[in-house]
């Protein structure tokens, strides 16, 4: 009986988290390729933003991107930024993001959440009342999470890479 109760639990887990990556969505997700190896040539002194410096001295080093930016390999995702509702904080159309589901959901800290069968990438607010989801960008309200809503902070925001 427990464990037809727990397959049951199990059938319910991966039936929305199929709908989940179903669901309409302004974020592209992306799986990081992690067996790839690419070493790149790094200036670990810093690039000087003022005065030219000889960078060309120090190119022996090497930096791995995977190794810099992922520490949670297991729980890490890419998402592409799609829409203007984070631009105050930085995070603009096309951008894209590394989102660890592994980390604590604080409040502050910027969130890729699931509610109403939509991700979308907002700034985390608690209260002891509710949960809020709050765009860095004045043209759109914050979104107040209720008990009636299908709501999941699906992973925290650790990185933006952006093309200039």
């Amino acid at each position: 009986m427990v464990l037809l109760h727990i397959i049951g639990i199990i059938s319910i887990f991966e039936t929305n988290i199929r709908n989940m990556m179903n669901a309409a969505t302004n974020l592209e997700i992306y799986q990081p390729q992690l067996k790839s190896h690419l070493d790149l040539p790094f200036v670990e002194q810093g690039i000087s933003a003022g005065f030219p410096s000889p960078a060309d001295d120090f190119l022996d080093l090497s930096i791995d991107l995977n190794k810099e930016f992922i520490q949670h390999p297991n729980t890490t995702f890419y998402g592409r930024v799609r829409g203007d509702s984070m631009i105050d904080a930085g995070l603009h159309d096309g951008d894209l993001l590394i989102i660890d589901k592994s980390l604590e959901a604080e409040d502050g800290k910027i969130a890729v959440c699931f509610v109403d069968g939509e991700f979308t990438v907002k700034r985390i607010k608690k209260d002891q009342n509710a949960v809020w989801l709050i765009a860095e960008n004045q043209k759109y309200k914050p979104i107040r999470v209720t008990a009636d809503n299908d709501f999941l902070i699906w992973g925290i925001v650790t990185t933006v890479n952006k093309q200039l």
